[in-house]
């Protein structure tokens, strides 16, 4: 038998409360955005590391870079800096 196989024995379970089901349903799960492609030098640092993480969480590093610039673009939508 594998570390990874859990052995269930008969018994109490304990203590249980029924939490409210809070996952989106199947097709908001599906974020169908409308990507454009764009050419972005950076740092040979900043590549580094986002590959490095990407790498260690298993996702492309685009993907990571993608949702910074998302993020960063959500959070100063309609935000104006003075002289621009």
């Amino acid at each position: 038998m594998s570390e990874r196989t859990v052995r269930y024995t008969k018994g109490e379970i304990g203590k249980v409360r029924i939490v409210e089901d809070f996952l989106p349903p199947p097709e908001d799960l599906v974020l169908a955005e409308d990507n454009v492609k764009v050419t972005l030098s950076l740092t040979r640092r900043s590549l580094d590391f986002f590959k490095h993480e990407a790498r260690k969480h298993q996702v492309p590093y685009q993907r990571m870079i993608r949702a910074l610039v998302d993020d960063y673009a959500a959070r100063h939508k309609g935000k104006r800096r003075s002289g621009a």
